[in-house]
């Protein structure tokens, strides 16, 4: 199914720009592996092995409606950690 191959590459690289961009962040101010940063990169790789394992789920009565709700909590986590992120100091 094309829709869970396009989802699993939203999540990819949401959620890894963001780790990549608290990177650039932590560099750019010489605070390579600060707190808050590793709080936020550990977030998103939490976020990622769950929303991996939701798309992943068999024997869904309504996969459409599924996948649209693990969309929705895709962007919902990911504006959380991008509010985090741009609180870094």
């Amino acid at each position: 199914m094309a829709n869970i191959r396009e989802l699993k590459k939203d999540i990819n690289y949401v959620l890894g720009d963001i780790i990549e961009a608290v990177y650039i962040v932590e560099a750019s101010n010489d605070k390579p592996g600060s707190k808050e940063g590793s709080e936020i990169i550990d977030g998103a790789i939490a976020t990622f092995d769950d929303l991996i394992s939701k798309v992943n789920i068999k024997g869904v009565d309504n996969k459409k409606e599924h996948l649209k709700n693990v969309r929705k909590e895709l962007e919902e986590k990911a504006r959380a950690l991008v509010d985090k992120l741009n609180k870094l100091p």
